[in-house]
Parts: C-alpha cells; sequence; structure tokens
C-alpha cells in the first residue's frame, strides 16, 4: 500500500466536522427534551448539588493530566531518553495535540456531562409525569417466567453465598462512577484516531438519551425497592448505603420537587449495562488490544451478575440495556459518519507504510 493511497483515506474535513459536532448535537437534543419535560411538570433543568458541574471539573482535570502523561511518553519514545528534553515535548504536543483535536476532545467531554444533566433531570421526573406507574410486578412475573418460577436474585444468593460476594459486587457496582469517565478519558486522550474516541463519546452520550426515554416506557423502582425481603439476608455494604440514600431522596424530591436533590431511582432499562456493553463492543469496533477487551467483557460480565444480586435490576433490564448499548453504537456511527472497518484499515495501511519506509531508508 502506497502513502498516497493510505492519505487518501484521512478524514475529509467536512468528515472531521460532522465527528467533532456529533456530541454536541446530542447533548444540545436531550437538554431541549429536559427543558420541555421538566416545563411540563412547572420545574427547570438544574444542578442543584452540582454533581454534574463537579463531574466535568474533576474528570477535565484528568483528562488534561493524561494529555500530558501522552505528550511525555511520546516524547520520550522519540528521544530515547527520560525525562525526555524539553523541546521533544514541544514537538510532539504540537503535533500530536493540534487546535481541532484539543477543542474536540474538550466539547466531547463538555457535551457528554451535559447530556448527563438533562439525563438527571428528565429520570428525576418520571414519578411526576407518570405518577402511580409502576412495572414492578410485570417484571418480576418476567424473570420468574425465565428462571422456571425462581426469583433469578435468589438462585444467585443460593449459588454465589450472601457474604463475601456481596462486596465484591457492591464494589463493581459503586467503581462505575469511576470506570465510566476513566474508559471516556483514555478514548479521547490515547486513540489513535481521534475519531474513534469521539466516537465513543457520542454513544456513551447517546445512552443517557435512550436510558431516560427506557424510565418513562416502563416506570419501575427495582427489585430491591419493590420486594426488599429477597435481599434481606445480604450483609450491609457500601450498595446497602446508596440505595437507604436514594429512597430517602425520592421521598424527599416528591415533597418537594422544586428544591430538592433529583430523585434518581429507576429500574428498566440498566445503564450500566447499556454503557458497559457499549464499552466492551466499542473496543472490538476500533480494534483495540486483546487485553484491554478481555477486561472490559470481565466488567461487563461482574456488573451483568451484580445488578440483579443486588437487586437493583430485573433480569429484562438488563436484557433492556444490551439492546440499547447497541442502538447506542449503531446511532453514534450513523451521527459520527465514521466507517469503523475503514478506520481500522487505515491505521494498518499507515503502519505499512511505516515499515516500507523504514525498509527503504
Amino acid at each position: 500500500m502506497s502513502a498516497t493511497t493510505a492519505q487518501a483515506r484521512v478524514p475529509t474535513r467536512f468528515a472531521r466536522w460532522r465527528v467533532t459536532i456529533a456530541g454536541p448535537v446530542v447533548a444540545v437534543a436531550i437538554l431541549v427534551w429536559a427543558i420541555l419535560a421538566t416545563d411540563s411538570v412547572g420545574l427547570v433543568v438544574r444542578d442543584p448539588d452540582h454533581v454534574a458541574a463537579l463531574y466535568f471539573v474533576l474528570v477535565g482535570t484528568g483528562v488534561a493530566l493524561l494529555v500530558a502523561l501522552d505528550v511525555v511518553i511520546r516524547a520520550a519514545r522519540r528521544s530515547g531518553s527520560f525525562p525526555p528534553p524539553r523541546a521533544a515535548i514541544g514537538d510532539v504536543r504540537r503535533e500530536r495535540w493540534t487546535p481541532w483535536r484539543a477543542a474536540a476532545a474538550g466539547s466531547a467531554l463538555f457535551a457528554f456531562y451535559v447530556s448527563y444533566m438533562a439525563y438527571r433531570n428528565l429520570k428525576a421526573i418520571v414519578p411526576l409525569v407518570r405518577p402511580d406507574e409502576l412495572f414492578d410486578a410485570q417484571l418480576a412475573d418476567f424473570d420468574r417466567a425465565i428462571f422456571a418460577g425462581n426469583d433469578p436474585a435468589t438462585l444467585l444468593h443460593t449459588l454465589l453465598g450472601t457474604g463475601v460476594m456481596t462486596h465484591v459486587f457492591s464494589t463493581f457496582y459503586v467503581a462505575f462512577i469511576v470506570f465510566l469517565p476513566l474508559t471516556i478519558g483514555l478514548s479521547l486522550v490515547f486513540s489513535r484516531d481521534l475519531e474513534g474516541g469521539l466516537y465513543y463519546t457520542t454513544a456513551q452520550s447517546i445512552n443517557w438519551v435512550l436510558g431516560a426515554a427506557s424510565y418513562f416506557l416502563l416506570p419501575s423502582l427495582g427489585p430491591a425497592y419493590a420486594d426488599p425481603a429477597l435481599f434481606s439476608a445480604l450483609p450491609v455494604s457500601e450498595v446497602t448505603h446508596l440505595q437507604a440514600s436514594l429512597m430517602d431522596q425520592r421521598v424527599a424530591f416528591l415533597a418537594h420537587p422544586a428544591s430538592a436533590t433529583p430523585q434518581a431511582i429507576a429500574a428498566f432499562a440498566s445503564l450500566h449495562i447499556s454503557m458497559s456493553f457499549s464499552a466492551a463492543v466499542a473496543a472490538h469496533l476500533l480494534g483495540l488490544g486483546q487485553r484491554l477487551k478481555i477486561a472490559l467483557w470481565t466488567w461487563f460480565g461482574v456488573t451483568m451478575l451484580g445488578t440483579i444480586y443486588l437487586g437493583w435490576h430485573y433480569v429484562a433490564d438488563n436484557v433492556a440495556g444490551i439492546v440499547m448499548g447497541t442502538m447506542a453504537l449503531v446511532l453514534a456511527g450513523l451521527l459520527t459518519g465514521i466507517d469503523l472497518p475503514a478506520a481500522r484499515m487505515r491505521r494498518g495501511d499507515l503502519v505499512s507504510v511505516r515499515d516500507e519506509a523504514a525498509a527503504t531508508s
């Protein structure tokens, strides 16, 4: 493959702008939806506890540190010394982090957290829009029908025990708050082509939209709230405290929706599953390393079991989460216009060009 052919596959300016604005477009769409939906129940979009803003600042700072690490590592490889010379660091920074790349990564991250803020507002008003409508009984019946009349959480408790595994699943579940921004930060900073990172971040933003829509479709609380007796044998864990805190917030919000912290209880569908599934499949679509793929599928599998074991979700919620994660990836592809097989081929072509150049030098 010649260098000319490889260069011909580099995205055009239009394609670059398309993938850059995809995430912000999703953010604007869900924000408009949140404004209209909250207004319909006499509320306004807000970030009362500043969680979305705080996450953006913290994750943004983390991404900035990753960028510095990326530059230093590449400069050290280029110069063959550590710490690398200041001139090498400057050269790599200018080549790697062009104004477009920095602006695109920053806007994608900002759009993700704008989408998250809008999502929180939409999730909060579900019991106001559909009062006294809960589908927990139907979802539980569906689960038991699949498992021959048995409750899947009870089966897991019997199979895995109710001791150490409770804390293992609890740790994984709570760690999702780190997992998600970490994967986004790594994809935006260390991806060979930023387009891949923008595609992944856009897909996760779309998951916020689909998740909010699913809550309105089938409002539900989740097994731990609908039938707490099923989980009474589990020891106290971080999840126990979190579930109690979320219920307190829900009660306070329903009493004073204009001033209380937005409630965050909703079972169908599982965003933990949809986002974890999107991450694992995206690793294949973007041609990432085998170890990373194994790690992401392991995370997905443990999360899948943990959501049932701890009572956050019904099996139907997780199945719907897989469907949502798939939809998010497909929609992200349509919005960004990225041809993933072509992107992988382009990376292969560039490696071939580099090897050919080295062989003839």
